[in-house]
């Protein structure tokens, strides 16, 4: 039997590669007739990437394995029937959520309209500095990094653009990596051979976290040669593109108080944008992303089967485990909606899973490859902790299994 019934997912980071596998293990095995179902992952880049591991990956290759860094998506789905999925290289350019249908451009030029019969949108978000996220392809990523090394070795001063953790994890890498750390018995790091500055408009660093834990992240810096700036919006950049466009072009920073700061290197890092650009402005919340019931992760407005997750959806903020706390959930409500449209009774398939995101304060901050702050379901956690859990490889050692699938190899 042919695959007639598409579930389209678009997206192959964290959301909808698992999103992928849960589905493909605890869903269509179990649905009527379910060799008529295909799951169909469209990804504008070829490669599933370990996106937080920019700060220190962007510095060199010799960094981290590039084999574990980007693995090849279609590679990830051969253990299953070779009908029941289908891998799309492409990037989504316009959804019609009432013909139910994706216009997708295709990475080889080509346009392909596609029919869902479910739809996940797992698109993600994009940063201003293509140095620290997958915006485009592999190719382009590794472009931009490439510029960037090319320049990094005779670089004097550098300027980070956000206090936020992309930008105190940058910061504290290139940091480390250019003039050292400082002793055991100094508070700062005396004449660095590079200026790095960290531009923030909040009073404080990393907002997610405690005070405390912000002024220890702030003793770290200075112990690598970087300085903290609060309190300073930046409003421009000169010339217009630098840091964005053109990662390795020299930079004047306009702050908001008149003041200016000159850079060999200008990184923003000031949060990030929701890829929804092809969804119709009606699904979409005031901040871009699309509008998400918060407890069902169904997109409401869009009709029947339509779901979101991940940075691209409202329901929760942007955070890898609160992403993987909501598969379970996204992947038992699809499963439930497929069985009562197949035509079983309300009363055999159970209720719905409801998400409930965890506000309790998650958030750790690698500083350079041995120190860092951070904190887990509420609790402070000492340096070694932040440093074993994440400062290490920056959660490397984890994405194995959520790429392969092993992660969500029993139904949660």
């Amino acid at each position: 039997m042919a695959a007639s019934k598409k579930i389209v997912i678009l997206g192959g980071s964290y959301g909808g590669t698992s999103a992928a596998h849960y589905l493909l293990k605890h869903a269509v095995p179990y649905l009527p007739e379910k060799e008529s179902y295909q799951v169909v992952v469209v990804s504008t880049a070829s490669h599933a990437f370990c996106r937080p591991a920019c700060p220190r990956a962007m510095i060199s290759d010799d960094m981290f394995s590039q084999e574990k860094l980007f693995v090849s998506i279609p590679k990830l789905f051969e253990q299953y029937a070779k009908d029941s999925f289908r891998f799309v290289h492409g990037t989504a350019t316009r959804l019609d959520h009432t013909s139910r249908s994706v216009t997708i451009s295709l990475a080889d030029g080509d346009t392909e309209q596609l029919d869902f019969y479910a739809l996940v949108i797992a698109t993600g978000a994009s940063t201003a500095s293509p140095l620290l996220s997958l915006n485009g392809d592999v190719d382009f990523l590794r472009k931009n990094w490439t510029e960037f090394r090319k320049v990094l070795p005779t670089a004097k001063s550098i300027v980070v653009g956000g206090g936020g953790p992309a930008g105190i994890e940058a910061a504290g890498e290139l940091g480390e990596y250019l003039n050292g750390r400082a002793g055991w018995f100094s508070s700062k790091l005396a004449n660095p051979k590079v200026s790095v500055t960290v531009v923030s408009a909040g009073s404080k660093i990393l907002p997610a976290l405690r005070p405390s834990l912000a002024s220890k992240a702030e003793q770290y810096l200075a112990k690598v040669g970087v300085t903290v700036v609060k309190n300073a919006r930046i409003t421009s950049v000169s010339p217009q593109g630098a840091g964005t466009d053109d990662v390795a072009t020299k930079a004047t920073v306009i702050l908001e108080n008149g003041k200016t700061l000159d850079a060999d290197i200008y990184i923003p890092a000031t949060g990030t944008k929701p890829n929804t650009g092809f969804v119709n402005e009606e699904l979409l919340g005031s901040d871009g992303r699309v509008d998400t019931n918060a407890s069902t992760l169904r997109v409401d407005k869009a009709g029947p089967r339509v779901y979101a997750v991940g940075d691209a959806a409202s329901y929760a903020r942007p955070a890898v485990h609160l992403i993987l706390n909501a598969i379970p959930v996204l992947c038992a409500n699809i499963k439930r909606d497929l069985l009562l449209d197949s035509g079983k009774e309300n009363g055999s398939t159970g209720e719905d899973r409801t998400f409930e995101e965890d506000t309790r304060e998650t958030q750790m901050v690698p500083i350079g490859k041995s120190k860092g702050v951070g904190a887990a379901m509420g609790y402070q956690l000492p340096s070694f902790m932040v440093w074993l859990i994440k400062g290490r490889d920056y959660w490397l050692w984890t994405v194995g299994r959520l790429w392969s699938g092993q992660q969500w190899a029993k139904e949660s």
